[in-house]
């Protein structure tokens, strides 16, 4: 079978491998479709700490039953599935406690054990979770809205909240769809004008470009001088969560979602003075993909505008280049393997 391997740095290539044989509470799946994700992007670039290499990437990905064996939860061959791609250990603090997606030695699909960027791979069935009638490809993006989902499920967001959305990149924009399903007014501010205007066509309540926008005085008429109840971090970057912090109203709620690469310097003192609570948020559970998964079936959120374009297989290596040199107007790149059959 064809897999897609990013051999070192810079490097991507097609290879040939054997197919997979499925063990025992395992189902034998073919690939469908598969979304690049960042971190995918940083193990092409070699920016990702975690990744070893050679490696397969892939975690965001729809796939069809083909082998598996009675089961309780009442998979067949043929279905149309995703799954819960980051695998913990069962045994750590973390995970006694039930906090899986945060385990110690989280092995995460396509960082730190290879990926779905294959045709054929196997999984534990209970891993396995069903797509009730939703497309390949829209399945491919269940993950990446998960991620955004969990986050905000970290904070008490209520009817008629003021949130705040730093980055209006794929995961800022999940968040802003999650966040208005909701019942939230939200603004969203980023750097690029293609990015606010889809934020707009999900229904931001007000977009503010950073560029050209006076952002202090924007968030102060949205808010009537408040603050905002819940701000989201979806950059990573040091200024954004600084935004954060200064436009969080007394008792707030700021979560955490942008991976950060640099250090932050602040004075503490204000998440005192405002007894601000912050959150971290990692990965998802399998739950956030089954109320994510409903809520896209329900017809309220159509989130394949997502997707900017399709690639096949052989020019994987084209869309990675792409999302190396993204200059924004690129939201999420899928990879197709193959269709339903």
């Amino acid at each position: 079978m064809k897999a897609i391997e990013i051999t070192k740095p810079f490097e991507i290539r097609i290879i040939e491998k054997e197919k997979p044989v499925r063990k025992k509470g395992e189902a034998l799946l073919r690939v469908l479709y598969c979304g690049i994700c960042g971190a995918d992007v940083a193990s092409f670039t070699g920016n990702q700490p975690f990744t070893s290499y050679p490696r397969i990437p892939g975690h965001e990905f729809s796939a069809q039953i083909v082998e598996i064996d009675e089961n309780e939860k009442g998979f067949k061959t043929g279905d149309i599935i995703t799954c819960n791609p980051y695998f913990n250990c069962g045994e750590c603090y973390a995970c006694k406690r039930g906090l899986v997606n945060a385990c110690h030695d989280n092995q995460t699909m396509g960082v730190q054990r290879d990926g779905s960027f294959q045709e054929y791979i196997t999984m534990p069935v209970e891993r396995i979770i069903d797509g009730k009638g939703l497309s390949a490809d829209e399945l491919a993006l269940i993950e990446p809205f998960s991620i955004s989902a969990h986050a905000l499920s970290r904070a008490e967001v209520r009817e008629g909240d003021n949130l705040l959305i730093m980055g209006a990149g794929p995961i800022g924009l999940f968040a802003l769809i999650k966040a208005k399903s909701m019942g939230a007014r939200v603004a969203v501010a980023d750097l690029l004008e293609s990015r606010l205007s889809l934020a707009k066509e999900y229904g931001a309540d007000l977009i503010i470009n950073n560029r050209t926008d006076d952002f202090d005085k924007k968030c102060e008429e949205f808010t009537f001088g408040n603050g905002f109840d819940v701000c989201v971090e979806a950059c990573g970057a040091p200024v954004t969560f600084l935004s954060c912090i200064d436009k969080a109203a007394h008792g707030a709620n700021v979560i955490l979602i942008g991976n950060g690469k640099k250090e932050t310097t602040f004075v503490h003192s204000v998440i005192l003075k405002k007894e601000l609570n912050i959150f971290g948020s990692r990965n998802a559970y399998t739950k956030d993909f089954v109320s994510l998964i409903n809520l896209v079936s329900s017809g309220k959120v159509n989130i394949k505008k997502m997707i900017s374009a399709v690639y096949d297989v052989e020019n994987a290596e084209r869309a990675f280049d792409s999302l190396a040199n993204n200059d924004g107007s690129i939201n999420k790149l899928v990879i197709k393997f193959s269709d339903p059959q």
